[in-house]
């Protein structure tokens, strides 16, 4: 099979902003001192991370494999179609696209919430209802609304202008936690990162405050794997905008990895900067956004004042640059499982540009839901998706593994170091860390409203798949591969 990539500009440093811009994102302005406070203190959280690269850089190999083996929309589910068939295509394609489309709501809440601490008037006066205990005021909506709506006519351009506005606000992002690591070094001392490890402190762990499951500094690593898969995330945006890469398709797969190995270490470095830069234990009870927030205490004054918001536009930037990548990755994911007969015909269709406008209306409508939910669902919401995640990459990295020994005469641009396997280690691995998603006395628990969810979303995915079958009647499977895979020439 020679797979033929159309040219249209896309490049393999456009498709490194798309994915890396979409696994860092907010999380690290947002959430660092919750990672802090869920592993004991940010020595473990930042080894954590530095663990993760255990499994996800296996992970992303296999991507970096298939991905220019079969460069179609899809990903993972293009993957599974071809080593497993339709049936646990479905099941990686729904999984993979619930875990998109969350992330979705979850930066239209984001931008709310962290707008909502910069500039406090935006939340004043009386809500108009109260969500899962977050009150909901009509400006928040307002701001959420008029930001998915304009992430919405970026991508109806395509994907060269979204890539275009996310290689400059990726830049940004990259900049400014840099800069605030090294004015934290500047500013720190080794004793703010003591104790070590701690979950013993009554002002942050406790009856309505922070629950943890782990008493040893090994399960405080362990622990930031239960939310790592959301927050090494976006990777796959990759694959689904493969159609429209421009050049050399194998550099285009080896991003893949480029993109988590360096997210991991970005993740790694600003916990320990941060970490020395304060008393942890102080920092992880500051107001959102905890890392430009705590610069106001380290350098008071206009230097202080500064970094606050020079870290605020990075966080900002940030935020668009995961909601901009998931954007249009999940409509590509929804027109290939729609390609491949899984899904209602309605989502295959393009317009006259090759835009997958259904898709897009789909996942507008997920993002106007997101500041209508309130900031308290962001927990649950974080690790319904880690868990969806987890499952798509399982089954990639299964499918690696068969189409080695099933469809050994298909071109392979790039092969992984290690060979199967590679491909082996990261099934299981990815395997084992979903069985610990679903038992509560593991660290990797996703929560019990998690497992609903997901439970749910899956039941919704089994309906619409039923729902298609007239679809698939009469056709073999040479048959329903042609509509995944016919822009590939045989």
């Amino acid at each position: 099979m020679s797979n033929i990539p159309q040219k249209k500009g896309v490049g393999a440093i456009d498709f490194f902003c798309l994915g890396f811009g979409a696994i860092v994102g907010v999380g690290w302005a947002v959430a660092i001192n919750s990672w802090m406070t869920s592993c004991g203190g940010p020595v473990p959280a930042a080894v954590g991370y530095l663990a993760a690269l255990i499994m996800m850089i296996p992970i992303a190999l296999c991507y970096c494999e298939l991905v220019p083996m079969l460069p179609v929309a899809g990903g993972g589910m293009a993957f599974s179609f071809k080593a497993f068939g339709d049936k646990i295509a479905i099941i990686s394609g729904w999984t993979a696209f619930g875990a998109f489309v969350a992330i979705i709501p979850w930066e239209a809440i984001q931008i709310t919430d962290v707008l909502g601490y910069l500039i406090p008037g935006i939340k004043a006066g009386a809500p108009l209802y109260n969500c899962y205990g977050s009150d909901i005021y009509l400006v928040t909506i307002i701001i959420g609304t008029v930001c998915s709506l304009l992430l919405f006519a970026l991508n109806m351009r395509g994907l060269s202008a979204a890539a275009f506005v996310q290689k400059i606000l990726c830049f940004v992002l990259v900049g400014a936690g840099l800069i605030g690591a090294i004015a934290a070094l500047i500013g720190g001392s080794m004793s703010n990162l003591e104790p070590i490890y701690d979950v013993s402190n009554p002002e942050i762990y406790g009856p309505g405050l922070k629950e943890v499951s782990h008493t040893t500094i090994f399960g405080g690593v362990f622990a930031i794997l239960a939310s790592a898969p959301f927050f090494l995330a976006g990777f796959e945006t990759i694959p689904q905008g493969v159609e429209e890469a421009g050049g050399d398709i194998k550099s285009v797969g080896k991003t893949v990895a480029l993109s988590v190995g360096l997210a991991c270490i970005f993740y790694a470095v600003l916990l320990f900067c941060f970490g020395f830069g304060w008393p942890w234990q102080e920092f992880a009870g500051m107001d959102r956004p905890a890392a430009a927030t705590v610069f106001l205490s380290m350098f008071p004054g206009p230097a202080g004042k500064v970094l606050y918001w020079m870290i605020v536009i990075g966080a900002i930037a940030g935020l668009f640059t995961t909601w901009n990548g998931f954007f249009m990755a999940s409509a590509n994911l929804l027109m290939g499982m729609s390609r491949g007969r899984l899904l209602p015909a309605i989502f295959k269709k393009q317009n006259a540009n090759g835009i997958p406008v259904p898709g897009l209306i789909v996942c507008l409508a997920l993002s106007l839901l997101g500041p209508f939910l309130g900031p308290n669902l962001i927990d649950s919401i974080t690790c319904f998706s880690a868990t969806a995640f987890v499952v798509s990459w399982a089954i990639t990295g299964w499918s690696l593994v068969k189409l080695r020994y099933s469809h050994p005469e298909i071109e392979r641009p790039y092969k992984i170091p290690g060979g199967i396997a590679m491909g082996y280690f990261a099934a299981i691995i990815s395997t084992l860390v979903l069985i610990c998603m679903f038992i509560p006395a593991s660290p990797f628990f996703s929560g019990s409203l998690a497992i609903k969810m997901f439970v749910g979303w899956m039941i919704i995915g089994l309906l619409l798949y039923l729902a298609s079958i007239g679809q698939r009647k009469g056709l073999n499977r040479e048959q329903l591969e042609e509509g995944v895979f016919g822009r590939l020439k045989k």
